[in-house]
């Protein structure tokens, strides 16, 4: 993973020292909330229903040992003894009281953390396919790409103020993990025809308000172009983009209104500007940011256990995932315990999982868009004494994948955004689901749940998406089917009126119930789903 240099270092060092000043003089009254909002956004700070949420970047979901370990610290000594891990692979602490912010960004800059960019209308933090650098289908590691955008746009004085946040994505798998289709900017990594490596672009996806798939703008973009490439698309947006109206100011709806060609047009003008100019990537540069990025090899490569006994091979068959390199494994650990909250993980949980990353897991842990977390590189012969350190924690749910591995963001248990609830759905989604025996025999399907219209739990890209709204003070869910995230990327179709928060997790397991009795041999949910047609379920939901 990459380590800071002295500049790194010195950066966030400044940008704390900073941000204390400001803290103390919006305590003392000298700043008023209005002047401080966009002061503590641009470094992760939020106000909540209840207190301040502070936002830790993880870039492109990549941890070591001590970092982890330190995360967990955090959240022992400075909030409730628990994070929480989110849909753009970062960690969230709901509890942190105002003062201490400033102490606790000092701790993460003590092992190359920091919040900076996680909020506000600026390049926020870019994700990665938390397989990168391990799964068998990959052309490219992307984390070294999601580095170099990561340096470039930290504090960029020309996109610091964008008309509105601003996310991308970089994939190099041949499934798409990382949702580049639902991104203002998605990089897939390509080879064409001459056998060069290069990145295909994709412009104006994303979820929220207005749900939109991105379009490709460009099908192969060389490396060395990307910098530029990239900064020709941002002062596109930043020259047209409505900043008139919150709700049309996303690149998504400038996109939309001028017209993929068209917009993809402006920004080849902009980009043979500046195409051979300082923002011309050296080849040097790009081989020095791969060399902090490896995988790690085996030199006598064990097969997998065949003993262990019927919970470890059921755990093996579901959260472990093959690796490019014979005689490893990834592992998905599960945050989503039957009945939990997903994505939250306890300081001890966080102890326990920074120790397995040292001991076995070549000091690298992941954080995924699924909110679970990922020991990308595991030696064969040491999955038994993961999967018991694992069982001890209270983190071995043999769940990855399956219908009780849901998404959900706070909801109104915690953001002044919300209109409803979300963490008590997925836990009663959770627990009706598993007790009717339906998360293990439905399979491979998504479920997520929004708490408004924001869509921060990316309900319009689940299997089964559902949405929480307000009715004249009441709380009800849209139920949508049909989204997907990846290669396949879709918008779910709402399937009718809004469902009472208590009516919710049985509708679902009608819903699997039917696809469970109508499927073909082999079929996956999404695929029973676009052979018989939205409309065969709808009965299911409103029985």
């Amino acid at each position: 993973m990459y380590r800071y240099t002295e500049q790194d270092q010195t950066l966030v060092a400044e940008r704390i020292d900073e941000f204390r000043d400001q803290v103390a003089r919006r305590i003392d009254g000298r700043l008023t909330e209005e002047q401080f909002k966009p002061l503590r956004l641009m470094n992760g700070v939020y106000l909540q229903l209840h207190a301040y949420m502070l936002r830790v970047a993880i870039p492109y979901g990549t941890l070591n040992s001590e970092q982890l370990k330190v995360l967990g610290g955090i959240s022992r000594k400075y909030d409730r003894g628990y994070g929480h891990f989110t849909t753009r692979q970062n960690l969230q602490y709901n509890w942190p009281s105002l003062t201490d912010i400033p102490d606790i960004l000092e701790e993460l800059a003590a092992v190359e953390m920091h919040a900076i960019q996680t909020s506000g209308n600026c390049i926020r933090n870019t994700t990665a396919d938390p397989f990168a650098g391990a799964s068998a289908d990959e052309l490219e590691d992307g984390r070294p790409w999601a580095e170099i955008i990561r340096q470039w746009s930290t504090l960029h004085p020309e996109f610091t103020f964008l008309p509105r946040k601003f996310k991308i994505a970089v994939n190099g798998a041949s499934a798409d993990r990382a949702g580049i289709r639902v991104h203002d900017i998605g990089l897939q990594i390509v080879r064409n025809e001459a056998g060069e490596t290069g990145f295909e672009v994709h412009v104006g996806g994303g979820q929220g308000r207005t749900p939109i798939i991105a379009k490709k703008i460009k099908s192969f973009l060389a490396p060395r172009d990307l910098l530029s490439y990239l900064t020709a698309i941002l002062r596109v947006y930043n020259q047209h983009g409505r900043r008139d109206n919150l709700y049309k100011a996303r690149i998504k709806i400038l996109v939309q209104s001028l017209g993929a060609d068209a917009f993809g047009a402006e920004v080849d003008e902009e980009w043979q500007t500046i195409r051979e100019g300082e923002l011309a990537l050296p080849d040097a540069e790009i081989e020095r940011i791969r060399a902090f990025f490896s995988t790690p090899s085996v030199e006598h490569p064990s097969p997998l256990p065949e003993a262990g006994g019927a919970s470890f091979q059921a755990w093996l068959t579901q959260n472990r995932r093959a690796h490019k390199v014979d005689g490893l494994s990834s592992v998905v650990i599960s945050l989503k315990p039957i009945g939990g909250t997903p994505g939250d993980a306890t300081a001890e949980q966080m102890d326990i999982v920074a120790l397995l990353t040292r001991q076995f897991g070549f000091d690298e842990v992941r954080v995924s868009p699924d909110q679970n977390l990922i020991l990308p590189h595991v030696r064969n012969e040491d999955l038994h004494a993961v999967w018991k350190a694992l069982v001890d924690a209270k983190l071995a749910t043999a769940n990855a994948g399956l219908a009780t591995d849901i998404v959900a963001c706070p909801g109104l248990d915690y953001c002044n955004l919300a209109n409803a609830r979300a963490i008590p759905v997925a836990q009663a989604i959770s627990e009706h689901l598993e007790t009717e025996g339906l998360s293990a025999a439905a399979g491979d399907v998504t479920i997520k749940i929004s708490g408004c219209i924001n869509a921060c739990g990316h309900h319009h890209v689940a299997a089964i998406g559902v949405l929480g709204v307000d009715k004249r003070g009441e709380e009800f869910y849209q139920i949508t089917l049909g989204g997907a995230f990846g290669v396949d990327a879709a918008v779910g179709q709402i399937v009718g009126k809004g469902l009472a928060g208590e009516d919710v997790p049985a509708a679902i397991g009608r819903v699997l119930q039917t696809y469970v009795e109508i499927r073909d041999d082999n079929e996956r949910f999404i695929e029973t789903l676009r052979r018989v047609g939205v409309s065969h379920f709808k009965e299911s939901i409103y029985a």
